[in-house]
C-alpha cells in the first residue's frame, strides 16, 4: 500500500455526525489483507526458495551413489572434478534439504566426505508450493473473510 487516507470525523456540511461517513483504524486493518492479496494475485507474484550451493569432496567411487541422492533430493549437479586423490562434486540444493544431504554423506561417502555449502540464489520452488494452516480468517476468500472479520 503507497497511500490511503484517514477521516477521524466525517459528516454533512449542515447535519450531524454520521458514523456511517467515517473511518476508523479498524476499517484500515480489515481491509489490508484484501487489498494485499489482490496486488500479489494481479502481480503474479511467484514462491522462491532459497537455494545453497554445494560443494562436496569424496572418494571416486562414491560420486555414482552421491549424484543419485543428490539427485533424489531436487539437487543439481553443476561440475565434477579432482582435487588430490580425491573427486570435487559441486551443484545446487534446495536450501531445506541441505540437511538431508548432512545424513546422508557419512553413509555414501564411508565417513570420509566433506560438505561445504553458501547460499547461492532464489529459485521458484519445484513441485507442490508450501503452506501452512491459516490461524485466521482467509483473504483470499472475500466473501469467507468478510463473513468472519464481521465487514
Amino acid at each position: 500500500m503507497t497511500h490511503s487516507g484517514y477521516w477521524a470525523r466525517q459528516s454533512h456540511s449542515h447535519g450531524s455526525f454520521d458514523a456511517s461517513m467515517s473511518s476508523t483504524a479498524g476499517d484500515f486493518r480489515t481491509l489490508t489483507p484484501l487489498v494485499l492479496m489482490a496486488a500479489l494475485r494481479r502481480a503474479g507474484t511467484r514462491v522462491l526458495e532459497p537455494v545453497s550451493r554445494v560443494e562436496i569432496e569424496l572418494p571416486g567411487d562414491c560420486l555414482g551413489a552421491m549424484l543419485a541422492a543428490m539427485t533424489r533430493l531436487g539437487g543439481v549437479p553443476v561440475n565434477t572434478g579432482r582435487r588430490g586423490p580425491s573427486t570435487l562434486l559441486t551443484g545446487h540444493l534446495p536450501a531445506g534439504r541441505v540437511h538431508s544431504l548432512q545424513q546422508l554423506l557419512p553413509t555414501l561417502t564411508h565417513g570420509t566426505g566433506v560438505l561445504v555449502t553458501e547460499f547461492a540464489h532464489y529459485a521458484p520452488v519445484r513441485g507442490r508450493v508450501p503452506d501452512r494452516p491459516r490461524t485466521d480468517h482467509n483473504p483470499l476468500d472475500r466473501q469467507e473473510y468478510l463473513r468472519g472479520v464481521g465487514g
